[in-house]
Formats: structure tokens, sequence, C-alpha cells
């Protein structure tokens, strides 16, 4: 019986048809896109798409390239333990977007380049995406691990190497659409079972779920209105601004008006997906209201929570759980995809166009596509242990030489130390969930308790209670303030700006704001 624990089905043959097909029509439209551009063998068509990209592609593109797997199976976890807060990112997505499209983009438009660094902290966040949902899943689903991780590597083989950025942004705008057909799915299931979205909605009042707004500014509370909003709104503008995966796809754009655009598009795309994401874990509490998984010994870890769920209330419908996990790997798809096109193009234009100046165009292009496979071929081999916020604590590598190296070991010393220290259960606030309810019970007594999601070691330091339990939200601008602050300091110990002349393109102008349609053409590029 659905929501009251013990062992769930595995996949089915339907499921692995489904799942396959998803895999293949990723690959397939690599394989259009080069047939479709055989002619272009420019190194702009192949890392740029030839810079004729339109807002709408783009911006799907731009929301499925950091909506991982992780993401799709980390959120509804997140709702279902810790209620709906994490739908204020939401406001951090419009601050985000509104920064990044009127000050970031124009500049990088301008100046029209193709790649702003970021090798390494691309290169690490792509190996974690494509290990922590296979894991997941492996593990409810048994679908096999190093099959899936060789599967992601092989289709991203072939459509990045063979397609460039085109086939990479309309493998997205499908991907999109499954993951987001994924959370459909699960919501519209536990609706029928559960006899409404508005029994959902109550379940989740009376659980506790629906206190979103805390207005406490405590630091160190990990979900805040003020963490996710003042640290959210700095920890993404960090990553849509200057990240090179989403750098690359605004000088893609055709204008300056579609690459702004995109992102205000975008914002859209992440206020959708983050709310059908929520309402997911709120559905799955509404089913496991009387019988938590995770308290139960059905589960593991808090990962293993929705394909779980999927399983429970999804196995009856051969196929469906091969869409949910299509879903979650359109996540992986898609953000895997992205790092090894944006690993390309720093590797090229970084490190070997510098050295090698006289390389054709077709040289190049070629070049292109053989570092598509190296990068491909690399991240298959990287095992990575995760959960959701180790996702958002890779972004804090950028910056000034002094500033990113005070920056980074403080953000190290806090984010290592949480680890070892897990904040209390006073700042991470779980809500109460239940045993009471199960049939299938592996513990010694029903019991009703927050979950302790990590054992607290015997000896605590004190920093452990204040320096350690900072909300990782405050990570980003633990380190954004440290760089900004240490290398202003050290620029003027060291004489000041020494430049005489500054290059003006490198400087925001009035006409770049709130510039759309109406901007001229002249700001198409070459």
């Amino acid at each position: 019986m659905t929501g009251t624990g013990g062992p769930v089905d595995t996949f089915s043959v339907w499921d692995y048809v489904v799942f396959a097909g998803v895999i293949l029509a990723a690959a397939g439209i690599g394989l259009f896109q080069a047939i479709r551009g055989r002619k272009e063998t420019s190194s702009a068509e192949f890392l740029l798409g030839g810079r004729q990209m339109t807002a709408v592609p783009v911006a799907m593109s731009l929301t499925a390239s950091f909506m991982s797997g992780i993401t799709v199976i980390g959120t509804p976890a997140e709702a279902y333990q810790f209620g709906a807060a994490f739908w204020l990112f939401g406001f951090s997505y419009a601050i985000m977007s509104a920064i990044t499209a009127e000050v970031f983009v124009p500049v990088f438009y301008r100046l029209g380049i193709t790649t702003n660094g970021g090798l390494l902290s691309q290169a690490l966040y792509t190996g974690l995406v494509i290990y922590a949902p296979a894991l997941a899943l492996n593990q409810i689903t048994g679908l096999n691990l190093w099959g899936v991780l060789v599967a992601t590597g092989a289709v991203c083989i072939v459509y990045c190497t063979l397609g460039g950025l085109k086939a990479v942004i309309w493998t997205d705008v499908m991907q999109m659409v499954i993951m987001l057909a994924g959370f459909v799915a699960v919501i519209a299931r536990g609706a029928v079972i559960q006899g409404g979205l508005t029994n959902i909605w109550e379940d989740a009042r009376k659980g506790g779920r629906l206190e979103a707004f805390d207005f406490d500014p405590d630091p160190l509370k990990r979900h805040t209105f003020w963490t996710i909003v003042i640290g959210g709104s700095v920890m993404w503008t960090s990553i849509y601004s200057i990240n090179q995966s989403q750098v690359q796809r605004y000088i893609s754009c055709k204008t300056l008006g579609h690459a702004k655009m995109s992102l205000y598009v975008n914002m859209v795309g992440l206020w959708l997906t983050v709310s059908l994401a929520v309402f997911s874990g709120l559905t799955m509490f509404s089913i496991y209201k009387n019988c938590d998984p995770l308290s139960n010994g059905d589960v593991s870890t808090p990962d293993q929570l929705l394909p779980y769920l999927v399983m429970d209330i999804l196995a009856a419908y051969p196929g469906i759980p091969g869409l949910f996990v299509a879903a979650a790997y359109s996540g992986t798809l898609s953000t895997v995809s992205s790092s090894i096109n944006a690993l390309v193009a720093v590797t090229v234009e970084d490190f070997i166009l510098p050295v090698f100046k006289n390389l054709t165009e077709k040289q190049v292009y070629w070049m292109n596509m053989g570092l598509s496979k190296f990068h491909s071929s690399q991240q298959m081999s990287r095992d990575h242990k995760s959960i959701m916020k180790h996702k958002l604590r890779v972004f804090t590598l950028q910056g000034g030489l002094v500033g990113m190296i005070i920056g980074l070991v403080l953000t190290l010393w806090v984010g290592i130390g949480a680890q070892i220290y897990p904040p209390t259960a006073e700042k991470t606030n779980p809500l109460p969930l239940t045993t009471a309810g199960c049939a299938h019970n592996t513990t010694q007594a029903p019991w009703t308790t927050p979950v302790t999601l990590t054992p607290q070691p015997d000896f605590r330091p004190a920093l452990a209670d204040s320096w350690y339990s900072l909300s990782y939200v405050y990570f980003a601008l633990l380190g954004t303030l440290t760089t900004i602050v240490s290398g202003l300091l050290v620029s003027s110990i060291t004489g000041g700006c020494k430049q005489e002349k500054i290059n003006p393109d490198l400087l925001v102008k009035m006409s770049d704001l709130i510039c759309f349609s109406w901007c001229s053409k002249s700001e198409v590029r070459d």
C-alpha cells in the first residue's frame, strides 16, 4: 500500500525503453545539427552557434544547464524535510536576472569574447552532477550505476562533438520539457492518490511545510528570507554572470536584445521549475506524512526520497518511472554537455590559440571536436559524493589573485568545518516526521521527531556553533566580500590603479540598460 513503507518495485522493460528513447533522442539532435551544419566548419559556429541563436531556446538552455539531476532529485527532498522555504530562491532568480542582463551581458557581448576562464570549477562541477543522481537512482530503481555513467558520457560525446553549441542548446530545450514533465507526472499521480491538490496543500500546511517566510536575521540559520534572498542572489549572480557555460550562451545570441531577453525568459523558467520541484516535495510529504521512508529505513539518504516515491506511486504505470529517470538524467545531460562545450572553449581560446597562432579555421574546428570527445571521456571517470548544498559551493572560485586566495581559504575553512561539525537542528530546523503509520516498520518503535541528517561528533569546538554554523547560502557572499575588500586593500597598498586609460568597452553604458527589440543592428556580432 502506497505511503506505508517497505520495499518498492524496480525498473520494468518499458521503463528502460522510455529512458533509452530519451538518450537516443538527445544523440539524434546532435547528429541532426551535424548534418544540417556540415558546410560550416568555423570555430565560431562550433562554440557559439554562429552567433545566430534567439532568446527562447537560449533561455531554456540556460535554465536546463543549472537545473541538474541534483536539482531534480534534491529540491523535492529539501521541501519534504524543511518545507517550502526553498521557493524563496525565486526572489534571488529575479535579482540575479536583472543584474546579469543589465550589467554583465552588455559588457561581454560588446567585447565579443568566447571565454572568461573558469576551467577548474567547470570540471569539478561537471563530475559532481554526473555521479550524484546516478548513485541515488541506482540504489532505488536498480538502474545500473556504471552503465548509466557510460551512457551519459557516450551520448555527450556524440552530440557535443558532432553538433557543437547548437546541438547542446536544442538538446537542452528537449531536456527542459522532459524535466518539467517528470515533475508534473509525480504531482498529478500524487493528487489522484491524495484526493486532489487541495488535500496536498492542506497536509503541507498542517505539517508546517508552508511557513516559508522566516525574517530572523540570524546568519547561522540555514534558510531564512534574508539568507536566501541576499546570499542566494549573490550566489546565483556569480553563476549566471561569469560562469563560462552561461556567458557562452549570451554571446551566441544574434543581438544584445536577444541575449538580455534570454535571461528574463530564463527567470520565468527557473520560477516554474523550482515551483514544480517544491510542490513535488509537498506531494511527497502528503503521501508519507504518517510513514517517513528515511526514518523507517526504506532509504538511506535524502537524495533517494524522490526516486523511492516514483517507484512507489508510479511503478504500476509502465514507462512512467522511466520518464522520471529520464527527467533526472535530462538535467544531468544538459549540465554535462554545457560544461563540456565550455571546457572546450576555454582550452582552445585560452591555452592553444595563444601558443599556436597560425592554425587555420578548419584545424581549429577539428581540434574543437577532438577536445569535446576528450573532455567527455574525462568526465566519465570522475566520482563525487554530493548533497544539495555541495552543488552551490563550487562557484566561489573566481576573483582577483590575492582576494581569491583569501576568500578561498575562508570559504574552505567554514565549509570543511561545517562538514566535520554539522550545524545543530536548532539552526537547520528540520520539520517533524513520523513512522507511526508504517506497515513495514524497521525501527524498534514508532516515533515522531525531526530527522537528523548528519550524526554529530562527540566533541564540538566553540567555533562549531558560530563560524562553522554559517548558512551555506552565505558562502558565496563571504567569498565575494572577502575578495573585494582584500583586493582593494592590496591594490591601495601597492599603489592603486596604474592603468592610465581604461577601455570604455569594459564599462556599463546608459544605452545598455533596458534594451531589447529596439537595440540597434550594430549590436550583431560578426
